[in-house]
């Protein structure tokens, strides 16, 4: 429903803040049974599952979703048993890590029960998601419902209609039963906003979810979701992903819909954002991807390119040649990453349908100060309207990005033609070092035997202490190269493993922050947190990259430890 205590109203930020939270946790008072209070938050909260939710509970919402879906198809599962455990799971993730901007339970669970009917009326299910929950990231528009942003002067905007993305989901029979937080700005590596507080990581609540998506990092994390959708220009699927341990896709641009959105700056070409999944399993990222494309959405956006789901196996036959990123030349990852990166190449090596190879990074330096520049061509007038219209404070990683960031300007038409050459020629020189990895000529003079992935860290560490997730190079990279990445859980962070101490002399002011963190805190203020990768592929090539996933999933046997 609307907000009615808004800015226009006459409100001030604290008023509409406060009626959001209070909005937000009216919705909880209607589950069913309701959670009890929890009055002491610990340092790992995913022990709370087992505390307060029932065992069917436990065992629905710990179901990935290639296995949930067929027992929803096959009525072996009802709609609203699944939902209903969602729900109760959700509100759960909100009490441990404030996750949630509200929950709809009533329009939820009436969905799940006319799924059910459906089922048991035609006997086959309404679509490929028959039944499943799906969460959703607040600013992807859910007719009817407001739709802020992230923004306090934004509240009151209500959603005319579902986002695309949405609409395509609910035909193949999906359930919205969750909204889930967003920074300020939406431009963080965090979620921290006034609206809503700081959003915090299930595994360790000293540090971050991630972000923008960390509502949905925090909620997939925790189980209080299976599949959820989250958006990324320049980091915000994978960072939340890599966070909370869960598997995450930033597709290539101009893949998946994104008509419906809310956001500042809407209309700039020059770093195109994209929407993708979050999930508990790499199928589940797949199904929702496929799904997805399969619905042939680019007959409705027409922004969209025509390529339909490729199902060919792109390695029978051939091996996975995959190049490993140790360090981007900038900021160098903490040990946690090193010993996760080596687990994996060295279940890997010997192999024989894989052949591993070292990627040197190129520019990666010149790579930030080309996104950074072209990530606000007004300079951050719009995203500080946004702001400063409500007299809200700016949050700490709001002014990292915006006011402090160096290369942040505002562009004459000119001058972003100019930017724009200069991100076109780095595309074309990094396609060109691709190209080099080439071992033979094809017929047409096209390279072969190149590099199919590259195996890299997601982050400088493992999820990053509060308000301190400064260095976006790791994701950004592959934002301003449009290629696409897919995060997935390797480890966790070991106080024995990890404990070593590593004498280190920075090479410049953001690795000596980054690594000044390590050694301030030690690897006890990381203990348990998760410790993924990141595995990245040449533009529109999204399905080679799950693909190749799959094989080295299997091959190399990952994940090493279980989180829940």
């Amino acid at each position: 429903m609307a907000a009615t205590v808004t800015i226009p109203s006459g409100a001030t930020w604290q008023e509409v803040a406060a009626d959001r939270q209070k909005y937000r946790d009216a919705t909880f008072s209607l589950l069913e049974p309701p959670l009890p209070p929890i009055e002491d938050i610990p340092l790992n909260t995913i022990p709370l599952a087992r505390k307060f939710l029932t065992a069917d509970e436990i065992k629905i919402t710990e179901t990935p979703v290639e296995d949930l879906v067929p027992q929803l198809a096959n009525a072996e599962l009802s709609s609203v048993a699944v939902t209903k455990a969602f729900l109760r799971r959700a509100g759960l993730a909100q009490k441990a890590t404030n996750c949630i901007t509200e929950l709809l339970p009533q329009r939820a669970l009436e969905r799940a029960a006319y799924l059910d009917a459906y089922l048991a009326e035609h006997k086959k299910p309404i679509g490929p998601l028959h039944g499943l929950p799906i969460s959703a990231k607040e600013h992807i528009g859910m007719k009817g419902l407001d739709w802020n942003g992230g923004f306090v002067s934004w509240v009151g905007k209500v959603a005319k209609d579902d986002a695309h993305i949405l609409s395509i989901l609910w035909s193949a029979g999906c359930v919205f039963y969750v909204r889930s937080t967003q920074p300020q700005s939406l431009m963080q590596l965090e979620t921290s906003s006034n609206l809503y507080g700081i959003t915090t990581n299930p595994f360790n609540t000293t540090l971050t979810a991630g972000g923008s998506s960390g509502g949905e990092g925090a909620l997939v994390g925790f189980r209080g979701s299976c599949l959820g959708i989250g958006t990324d220009i320049g980091g915000s699927i994978r960072s939340p992903a890599a966070n909370t341990g869960v598997y995450g896709m930033k597709p290539t641009s101009g893949r998946l819909p994104m008509r419906g959105l809310t956001a500042t700056q809407a209309g700039e070409e020059q770093i195109v954002p994209t929407i993708g999944p979050l999930s508990t399993s790499l199928e589940g990222c797949k199904l929702f991807i496929k799904t997805i494309i399969d619905a042939k959405p680019w007959y409705e956006e027409p922004t969209l390119l025509p390529f339909p789901w490729k199902e060919d196996e792109l390695f029978k036959g051939k091996k996975l040649k995959v190049a490993v990123l140790w360090d981007d030349g900038v900021v160098r990852p903490h040990p946690p990453v090193t010993r996760a990166l080596k687990q994996v190449i060295d279940k890997l090596k010997g192999n024989p349908n894989i052949e591993i190879v070292e990627w040197k990074p190129y520019k990666h330096d010149l790579a930030w100060e080309l996104i950074a520049n072209l990530y606000f061509s007004d300079g951050g007038a719009e995203e500080a309207e946004a702001i400063n219209s409500s007299g809200e404070p700016w949050r700490p990683l709001t002014k990292h990005i915006l006011t402090d960031n160096p290369q942040c300007q505002s562009h004459s038409i000119s001058s972003m033609w100019a930017a724009t050459l200069k991100r076109d020629a780095y595309r074309a020189e990094y396609a060109s070092l691709w190209n080099s990895t080439a071992t033979s000529v094809g017929p047409n003079g096209e390279p072969e035997g190149m590099v199919d992935v590259i195996l890299s860290p997601v982050g400088p560490g493992a999820a990053p202490k509060i308000d301190t997730a400064k260095w976006w190079g790791y994701t950004s990279q592959w934002n301003l190269l449009d290629y696409p990445a897919l995060v997935f859980p390797v480890d966790r962070v070991d106080v024995v493993k990890d404990g070593e101490k590593v004498e280190y002399k920075s090479r410049n002011a953001k690795d000596a922050f980054n690594w000044g963190l390590w050694e301030g805190h030690g690897v006890e203020g990381w203990e348990g947190a998760p410790v993924c990768l990141q595995l990245v592929g040449r533009r529109y090539e999204d399905e080679k990259v799950i693909q190749a996933l799959e094989i080295l999933k299997k091959e190399a046997g990952f994940p090493f430890v279980e989180y829940i």
